[in-house]
């Protein structure tokens, strides 16, 4: 038997956010326990001029290990909700879905630099210190907020899917 570990998951969306988001966490919830949900957080794109994300975060239970995670649950989620990966890596998409902490140490650096990682992230995932600045996320993810434009938006409902 696999041990089990804890996931921290940053979702965006910036092509039909409302219904995607929330589609993607009960796709989620078929492969794996969803522990945790942040809020709902709106942010301007990062790299491109496109529409503004909405961004959330979701602690997960799964006996999986990241890499099959990654590849047999989260691509399967993001393939299903019409999501096409081009040479633009900030292109709209209907949803991301990253592996961003792994059993309560952060594996993405883009947590410590933006406020629309840092902020759903700290929400579910409060327990991590940044390596160098000794900062922790919920500190990390308040002096960003000061310097980024962010609001919260409301609560993660999963959609009940057809």
């Amino acid at each position: 038997m696999n041990q089990i570990s804890q996931a921290c998951l940053l979702l965006g969306s910036n092509i039909a956010p409302e219904q995607n988001i929330p589609r993607a966490v009960a796709l989620l919830s078929q492969h794996v326990e969803v522990d945790l949900t942040s809020s709902i957080w709106e942010t301007p794109a990062v790299g491109s001029s496109g529409p503004n994300f909405l961004n959330a975060a979701v602690l997960v239970r799964t006996d999986l290990q990241p890499h099959q995670l990654k590849s047999q649950v989260l691509h399967f989620i993001e393939n299903h909700l019409g999501r096409i990966r081009s040479q633009d890596k900030y292109a709209p998409r209907p949803i991301d879905l990253d592996i961003v902490a792994w059993d309560c140490q952060v594996i993405d650096p883009d947590v410590w630099a933006y406020a629309h990682a840092a902020v759903p992230v700290s929400q579910v995932l409060p327990c991590d210190t940044h390596s160098t600045t000794g900062e922790s996320l919920s500190q990390v993810a308040r002096r960003l907020m000061e310097s980024t434009s962010i609001k919260a938006c409301g609560e993660l409902q999963p959609a009940i899917l057809q």
